[in-house]
């Protein structure tokens, strides 16, 4: 049950996603140029998942247990830190130059050319490698 309705869930992410506009890397790039072209309908598209999604958490938050079973995960240390602020830059740079993030690029791989392609195969091997550098970065913090 939990793998159907993942599969019914990031099916709606993504037609979301294409509805949207959010896999058309000018719109993306057209929200980050604020002294040119800029164009705000990124805006739109985050208060509309922003709204339900603090809706869900307060639903969750009365709830002792997911609806599909499982835990809750723990959650994450309120402040920020040396990952959280190098993850959300390389993260804002790859956007920033790409115009797409993980969702979008996923979901317009079909059509996202040559540099989508690019663009999937070096999240891919960033996520593969995620884990060596945050280990090499946790070892020289305590040397």
């Amino acid at each position: 049950m939990r793998l159907i309705s993942a599969f019914f869930a990031g099916g709606l992410f993504g037609v979301g996603l294409l509805i949207s506009g959010m896999t058309d890397t000018r719109k993306v790039i057209g929200w980050l140029d604020i002294f040119g072209d800029w164009d705000p309908t990124l805006a739109f598209v985050m208060g509309g998942a922003i709204i339900p999604m603090a809706i869900a958490w307060q639903i969750a938050a009365r709830r002792s247990a997911p609806a599909l079973g499982g835990t809750f995960p723990t959650p994450p240390e309120p402040r920020l830190g040396r990952n959280l602020v190098l993850g959300s830059v390389l993260f804002g740079a790859g956007w920033g130059l790409a115009g797409l993030c993980p969702g979008p690029a996923i979901a317009s791989i079909t059509w996202g050319g040559t540099g989508g392609a690019v663009f999937l195969v070096a999240m891919i091997l960033g996520m593969v490698a995620a884990p060596s550098v945050k280990l090499s970065l946790a070892r020289g913090q305590t040397a």
